[in-house]
């Protein structure tokens, strides 16, 4: 039985659609920061006399998720050879399902600690492969600190190269985590990608600028640029969010206290304070501060009326096994 954690990591620079649906291969790179006070935890255990895989969501079982799990689960069976049947448990200390990168902390959790409880000596490409058939953003919660996921086109298009940027002593920022609601979305990320890039007339033009955007952003975390990475990732939050308004219908992901915090925030920053925000696709919103200001950032948000909690993290590691000894190679791999 091993244990893994890992962190949510929120992208400043965003993908939002699918290049290719069956392979879950984004249409875009993005650069994310991975934090370091959300977590989550998974537990596995590979048990012969299962029928069938079980998976438990902070203690509940949730057979909705469990075909997504099993999915994600198949192609790491399939290189250590194992045919059991898993059993899985999952526990998240921040909302789930609620913009806070759920899905791609419990997908890089859960690669983690399969490979490792199946004794497998894989390279980090292949983890970043089966972490991304199951969420698209989970790779990058493989890495802590500053990580980017580029999309190559060649060799062969449909390529992805996971960068890990720099440590989160590099420049070590922190987050101010507003929560405005503790409701599932009501149209999930991928449902929404997939409307957007069908519906949306602003799409094709998101696709060309993003390389610029990834330049910038990544020029701005090596020269710790604050003002610089502050526009590059509100305008891509911006943008990301203006596709999504203007699909057919148009998906609005905010509430009325994530408008109030983005203008709260920007006013801060007007006022000599260094901190920026983004915004995944949800409510929730994220102020990045300088070392430094996250107090006055964070009493500041508490304020704002329609804040059910606040939140504060540094920048934090990557995915990493917990507990549990290394199973023996009970498989060839």
């Amino acid at each position: 039985m091993i244990k893994a954690q890992a962190q949510p990591n929120i992208a400043l620079v965003k993908y939002w659609g699918k290049r290719h649906r069956s392979s879950n291969l984004p249409a875009v790179g993005s650069l994310s920061v991975t934090l370091e006070s959300l977590w989550t935890q998974t537990e596995i255990e590979f048990d012969p006399d299962l029928p069938e895989d079980l998976f438990l969501l902070n203690g509940i079982p949730d057979p909705a998720s469990l075909v997504r799990v099993s999915r994600c689960l198949d192609p790491i069976r399939q290189r250590a050879s194992c045919t059991h049947r898993a059993r899985i448990q999952t526990h998240n200390n921040f909302p789930t399902s609620a913009g806070l990168a759920s899905s791609a902390s419990g997908f890089a959790a859960l690669v983690t600690a399969a490979t490792t409880a199946l004794g497998l000596k894989v390279t980090a490409e292949e983890k970043s492969e089966w972490a991304r058939g199951a969420s698209g953003s989970a790779p990058r919660s493989l890495y802590g600190g500053f990580v980017e996921l580029r999309l190559h086109e060649t060799p062969a298009p449909g390529r992805t190269e996971l960068v890990p940027l720099a440590p989160p002593d590099h420049w070590p920022l922190e987050v101010v985590v507003a929560i405005t609601s503790l409701s599932a979305k009501p149209v999930g990320s991928t449902a929404g990608m997939d409307r957007t890039a069908e519906t949306s007339p602003f799409y094709d033009r998101w696709i060309e600028a993003q390389p610029a955007d990834l330049d910038e952003a990544r020029s701005a975390v090596q020269a710790r640029d604050f003002e610089k990475l502050a526009l590059v990732s509100e305008h891509s939050c911006l943008k990301m969010h203006g596709l999504a308004l203007a699909a057919k219908p148009g998906l609005i992901y905010w509430n009325g206290t994530t408008v109030t915090c983005l203008t709260v925030i920007r006013d801060l920053r007007a006022r000599g304070i260094p901190v920026f925000f983004t915004v995944d696709a949800g409510p929730q919103v994220k102020a990045i501060c300088e070392p430094g200001a996250i107090r006055q950032v964070a009493g500041v948000m508490r304020q704002i009326p329609g804040v059910l909690e606040v939140m504060t993290s540094r920048l934090g590691p990557g995915a990493r096994v917990i507990s549990g000894a290394q199973a023996p190679l009970m498989f060839p791999s």
